[in-house]
């Protein structure tokens, strides 16, 4: 089922596979621009993971919003390796700022993607300091290696394949509101932190040389969730492909023995599949940055059996650190995360609606396709929010029964729209006053399900032979068995409270 899920994707307009193609040929020119320069191997990979962060962090819903972003990374990205550099052999105000930078970096995902991809880039700035042991005397080139993988990344990007431009822009939903400790952002800046430094406590203990991939870890399962389960889920995936990605390791990153040539080839095949697997599998994805971990840890000639067993415990003390910290503080139940984005969704839904109406009323610019799209990525950000009821783990049945149902209405509700979109196109399509009656009980049922009253369908038998009515009847009929489960009494919410 998962090789499935990765290789059978459903891939639009190939988006996933140019993504991955461009991230290779940019990653590969930023470290071959390094080499040029006559960077040490230190500041290839420092560029290349720069490029590669810029390349993969950075996802404004326009391209001249992520033009911006990428040249505002090394303002983030600057300080903070000067930072790691300069408390090299200070331990405890290294330990004291790295704190800072996480929780500073998760915090600032309540600006959308752009405090998003920055927080990502400030964090991994300062775990690459550790991982290559940075110090004062190669800032120098360490920065030029930053700024001409940049530049690189960006000529790669937004010159040579910026294949966005032919794209209509992204949809990108934004985090549950809310203000103070309400807010998701801040309690989830405080359990990271919390669960950071728990990990660098504990991951110091395990090793004095390898504890940031603890906190490292840590950090990662927070990325992209929003509650208490999503971030349960996330960290045994987490560790899931990092167990693989170490018996991978063992047979195809240690024989290698650091060789250059086939160390480039097989880190271009990782970085492939880091940037393929990202959107339909995370233990895919850890699995293939575990594999390029071992890649480079082979080419600074460290690679051996004890270090992916240090790998993978330190990664169990990252993935615990979270776990505690979702658990015991200022926890973000799944239910009310669960039930922000089903709200969106349904509300989303009624804006489809009336904008199809507007088009089959003769309403020259009213144009619904944006809102299929916002739909699809509200729908998306739904499936994650309960992964954690229909993990194949979770022993609580009738709530992943529940769960399983919700999640096939609100696709019908999808495929429905979609659906009507597509005839909505024709401009032969009927523009009868019975598609504006169905359009008004649609609407009107989405408000009932939103507000708690009762959701009734109204049947009509033309709908077999008129294909917007049908896609309009199956969508008043997926709203009202929507109603059932999403009223179930709190004391039984849709995922764990």
């Amino acid at each position: 089922m998962v090789l499935k899920r990765v290789f059978v994707a459903p891939d639009p307009g190939r988006t996933r596979l140019r993504f991955a193609t461009r991230a290779v040929l940019g990653i590969a020119l930023a470290v071959a621009v390094c080499g040029l320069a006559g960077h040490s191997l230190t500041g290839a990979v420092t560029g290349g993971l720069a490029a590669l962060l810029a390349l993969f962090t950075v996802t404004d819903a326009t391209v001249r919003g992520q033009a911006v972003t990428t040249a505002l990374l090394p303002a983030v990205g600057l300080p903070v390796l000067t930072a790691a550099a300069g408390l090299h052999d200070h331990p405890v105000a290294r330990d004291l700022i790295f704190l800072a930078v996480v929780g500073a970096g998760v915090y600032a995902r309540r600006w959308g993607p752009r405090g998003h991809s920055l927080g990502v880039f400030a964090f991994m700035t300062f775990f690459v300091a550790q991982f290559l042991h940075a110090t004062t005397d190669q800032l120098p080139e360490l920065y030029a290696a930053v700024l001409l993988s940049l530049l690189t990344a960006a000529v790669v990007r937004f010159g040579l394949w910026c294949y966005e431009r032919r794209l209509p822009p992204a949809v990108v939903p934004a985090p549950p509101g809310g203000t103070g400790l309400a807010r998701v952002t801040t309690r989830q800046a405080i359990q990271a932190t919390a669960g950071a430094g728990f990990a660098l406590v504990v991951g110091q203990l395990v090793s004095g040389h390898r504890w940031y991939w603890a906190v490292g870890a840590t950090w990662w399962i927070f990325v992209n969730t929003a509650s208490r389960g999503e971030t349960l889920v996330r960290g045994f995936r987490r560790l899931l492909g990092t167990v693989i990605g170490i018996a991978l390791g063992l047979v195809v990153a240690m024989p290698v023995h650091g060789d250059p040539t086939v160390t480039a080839v097989l880190a271009a095949a990782c970085v492939f599949g880091i940037f393929y697997t990202a959107a339909v599998s995370y233990t895919w994805m850890m699995l293939w940055v575990t594999l390029l971990a071992g890649l480079l840890y082979g080419l600074l000639g460290v690679l051996g059996p004890g270090l992916l067993a240090l790998r993978l415990a330190e990664t169990g003390v990252g993935a615990l650190g979270a776990a505690l910290a979702v658990i015991l503080l200022l926890p973000v139940t799944t239910h009310s995360v669960t039930d922000a984005w089903i709200q969106r969704a349904l509300r989303c839904v009624h804006a489809c609606t009336a904008e199809t109406a507007r088009r089959l009323a003769g309403a020259a610019d009213a144009d619904p396709a944006p809102r299929v799209a916002e739909l699809e990525q509200l729908l998306a950000r739904v499936r994650l929010s309960v992964a954690p009821l229909v993990h194949p783990l979770n022993p609580m049945l009738g709530r992943k029964r529940r769960a399983r149902h919700v999640l096939a209405l609100l696709d019908g509700c999808a495929r429905e729209i979609r659906g009507l979109v597509a005839v909505a196109a024709d401009p032969e399509a009927s523009h009868d006053a019975r598609l504006a009656a169905a359009c008004y009980r649609v609407q009107a049922a989405v408000e009932a399900l939103t507000d708690g009253g009762d959701v009734s369908i109204q049947t009509d038998d033309s709908a077999a032979t008129e294909p917007a009515l049908a896609h309009l009847h199956g969508l008043e009929r997926a709203l009202a068995e929507l109603a059932r489960p999403l009223r179930t009494p709190s004391g039984s919410p849709l995922v764990g409270a």
